[in-house]
């Protein structure tokens, strides 16, 4: 298995406030109207130093995420693709619409495209107010590669990859930022067939960032040796990457209220539902619109909203695993 890189995360980060409005989104009940600390200056700010990211937003539900931010985000929207044509092009399309975010690239895989967006951010907002983790990938039901490389190759990106812009972006993120991991109920499922000891192993509210990496990378070791099934695996490497995804949410956020509880950013991992989408097929249900609405409404929750945190969100409501 070659080698994933990861970093040490850094906490915390010095705050910086927005000098542009809250948010437009969906108003869950108020609970305080404290005013952050003031932050320092940035000299090469942009006009309105107020961002959302959304990674993979090319097409599908990333696609229709921007589009929804840049109608209701009070501030500038960045289109992330891995594929710098497809990017442009999915701005354009948005332009044509009277819609105006911004692009830039970003390959998740790759540790210095994530640092050179982060350097981006830092220049021109001097941080980040909302990130959307959508990028992500999924095999075919009927694909032929084995699935050990299966498992390695979903896991590399969906879990590890997506680890890795949390690495990066999160110690950027100012106060009152909102973090939206895309995960899956999928992951839920996953983590019903797994063992009775890895159930355990992933629903301990002590497990560390470090533990659930040695889990993954554990899944991914079996499936390689041939006995994932035996060590207690379910046979679905998109479901474990995304119980990854969403135990790792859970993690982060406890980190969140441990370092930067006066920040009060929220972080939490939500399923779209089943999408029509590439990654899906026409088998999906749902339009583009309707997957983009849950990790919308949490993108958008305004800046006194304490919760949800650390959740698994579907249809808006907290979904407990």
């Amino acid at each position: 298995m070659p080698e994933l890189s990861s970093v040490r995360l850094l906490w915390p980060w010095p705050g910086i406030q927005s000098r542009c409005h809250s948010p437009r989104g969906p108003q869950p009940r108020l609970l305080s109207s404290r005013v952050p600390r003031a932050p320092p200056t940035h000299p090469a700010m942009s006009s309105c130093s107020r961002v959302a990211l959304v990674t993979g937003a090319n097409k599908g539900i990333g696609f229709a995420i921007a589009r929804e931010l840049c109608r209701q985000f009070s501030g500038d929207v960045v289109l992330t693709a891995r594929d710098a044509a497809r990017g442009r092009a999915a701005v354009q399309q948005l332009q044509a619409e009277g819609l105006s975010p911004r692009f830039h690239q970003l390959d998740i895989d790759d540790l210095q495209s994530i640092r050179a967006l982060r350097d981006f951010l830092l220049k021109e907002y001097g941080g980040l107010n909302v990130l959307v983790n959508n990028a992500g990938i999924a095999f075919k039901t009927d694909d032929p590669t084995p699935f050990d490389i299966q498992a390695e190759v979903t896991l590399k990106t969906n879990f590890f990859a997506t680890r890795n812009v949390c690495t990066e972006l999160l110690p950027i993120i100012k106060p009152h930022g909102r973090v939206v991991n895309i995960s899956s109920r999928v992951g839920t499922n996953a983590l019903e067939n797994c063992s009775e000891n890895l159930q355990e192993k992933f629903r301990c509210e002590t497990l560390t960032e470090e533990d659930l990496v040695d889990l993954m990378k554990k899944f991914v070791e079996d499936t390689k040796n041939e006995v994932h099934e035996r060590e207690g695996w379910p046979n679905s490497a998109y479901g474990v990457s995304k119980l990854g995804v969403t135990v790792l949410s859970r993690i982060l956020a406890r980190r969140l209220d441990e370092k930067r509880k006066a920040d009060r950013i929220l972080l939490n991992a939500c399923c779209p539902g089943w999408v029509k989408t590439d990654m899906a097929g026409a088998s999906g249900c749902r339009t583009l619109e309707e997957g983009a609405d849950t990790p919308v409404y949490l993108a958008l929750l305004p800046p006194d909203a304490t919760e949800p945190h650390g959740q698994l969100v579907h249809d808006k409501v907290v979904t407990h695993w």
